[in-house]
């Protein structure tokens, strides 16, 4: 599902692996696909919803439920994975992780003024092609650049 990206093995021996689910937001306004995309709470970057697995739920039921506190969205998510990518953390406190994230397409069918993460997040609706040049992670940019092929 995922390419295999090659770790410093200098980081191999000192990181851990964390899964995570993640919701690819989507629309379809006049034929086109857009992704909603939103920031980071720390340094404003571009990402889509994301969090670490929840216990009694589903990858695919943590990944609308991240949807929802992250990004207001209701709607419905499909419960199986259409890809994966890889992000790496530094955290001085926490020790440092490589993230192994599941992504589950999620059809919005509404969007809240207000949710649990409104006043500490963005959120912008953006086609797919500049959602890939808009996130940082250079795997989840591949992967919104192959979902776009698929709608060419």
């Amino acid at each position: 599902m995922i390419e295999q990206r090659q770790l410093n093995l200098h980081q191999a021996g000192t990181v851990r692996v964390v899964r995570q689910s993640a919701a690819l937001c989507y629309r379809v306004q006049r034929g086109t696909p857009q992704v909603l995309l939103i920031t980071t709470r720390g340094s404003g970057r571009w990402i889509i919803p994301k969090g670490n697995l929840i216990e009694g739920l589903s990858p695919s039921g943590t990944a609308s439920q991240e949807a929802w506190e992250e990004a207001g969205v209701t709607g419905t998510c499909t419960p199986n994975a259409f890809g994966q990518f890889l992000h790496y953390k530094r955290r001085y406190k926490k020790g440092s992780a490589v993230y192994l994230v599941d992504v589950y397409p999620l059809v919005v069918k509404s969007l809240a003024a207000r949710y649990p993460e409104w006043q500490e997040r963005k959120r912008r609706w953006f086609s797919l092609g500049h959602a890939a040049s808009r996130v940082n992670s250079p795997d989840l940019a591949s992967l919104l650049r192959n979902v776009e092929h698929l709608y060419h």
